[in-house]
């Protein structure tokens, strides 16, 4: 009996030693809104997780955009506990900072997705700077990219307009700042605006419907978002001018992939928010199982959709299914 027990211990000593008894690993993810791109990376880091042996918990999805909303959810969710690794959109570049900062402080490592914290160099010691990674696309080279090609469908000649979403969201801001630089290098365009819905899709309908009245030769519009591009776009066909005035929209959602087949937007950036969650938790679990080292950036490319590749088969990854 004694080296029966002898020889238990040992197994357990030897399995312990190469990982066979670590516990199963939880990871929680925190969307900013519920909307196709939150989804895709929800899938993403599902997959993900049970690829890896480890498991998925999601807050609850806000309704809409802000920290005021997203904050007692993510508060509910820590509360609720049961988690090794968080996985958040911050929904502001400052005002995530310091309820993100408490949970870090509770021992609860973490990277954020699609936006980041202060300016997101989380290289630096700063009050922004605990997160591990920001794993996201790069906004600025989008942006700058979307503006180049908007450019190219007016004629490099013309008008031109930007509905947004939120000021202090580090996604759009970044696609705001690419685009202004890009139309810089085309000095006979003119940027006659910038309008703020708030993920509000009928907000931006009717701020484009003012602008077109207001701006009759328009040429281009770019919709940073889904919902500005959807509201962009519903405003310009009700307008009868779908193909006359071009627009460049931003994320692959079923219905601006099928607005692009119908001939009212012109060009659809798609983000790869489906990896975006895979390599959260990827990066997650080699963080908590082998302490890595993890970068302090993450980006996945983007894929531009036209009407001349939208059916290709190679495309049809790129849909937010």
């Amino acid at each position: 009996m004694k080296r029966v027990l002898i020889l238990v211990l040992a197994l357990l000593f030897i399995a312990a030693s190469f990982g066979f008894a670590q516990k199963k690993l939880t990871f929680a993810y925190m969307p900013g809104i519920e909307d196709p791109f939150m989804r895709m990376i929800e899938q993403g880091a599902a997959a993900k997780a049970k690829e890896l042996g480890a498991s998925l918990i999601v807050g609850e999805y806000p309704k809409a955009w802000g920290a005021d909303i997203q904050v007692p959810i993510l508060e509910a969710l820590v509360a609720r506990g049961g988690f090794d690794f968080l996985i958040v959109v911050p929904t502001s570049n400052e005002a995530l900072i310091a309820p993100l900062k408490k949970i870090n402080a509770k021992g609860i490592p973490m990277v954020t997705t699609d936006t980041f914290l202060g300016n997101g160099d989380y290289s630096k010691a700063s009050n922004f700077s605990f997160p591990l990674a920001y794993i996201g696309t790069d906004n600025v080279l989008g942006g700058y990219e979307v503006g180049k090609r908007l450019a190219e469908l007016i004629g490099n000649t013309g008008k031109v307009y930007m509905n947004t979403t939120n000021p202090d969201a580090s996604s759009v801001t970044g696609r705001r700042d690419g685009f202004l630089k890009a139309m810089k290098e085309f000095p006979e365009i003119q940027v006659v605006g910038i309008d703020y819905n708030l993920d509000v899709q009928e907000t931006a309908q009717r701020q484009t419907s003012a602008v077109l009245q207001k701006h009759p030769d328009l040429k281009g519009i770019f919709g940073t978002n889904l919902f500005s591009a959807q509201g962009a776009y519903q405003a310009v066909d009700n307008a009868g001018l779908s193909g006359e005035v071009k627009i460049a929209s931003w994320d692959a959602t079923p219905d601006l992939i099928q607005a692009l087949k119908d001939g009212k937007v012109d060009l659809v950036l798609a983000q790869r928010p489906y990896q975006i969650g895979q390599l959260a938790v990827e990066w997650g679990y080699k963080f908590l199982t082998q302490k890595a080292t993890v970068p302090k950036k993450v980006i996945p490319g983007f894929f531009f959709f036209t009407r001349e590749n939208v059916d290709a088969p190679g495309s049809q990854s790129y849909i937010y299914q």
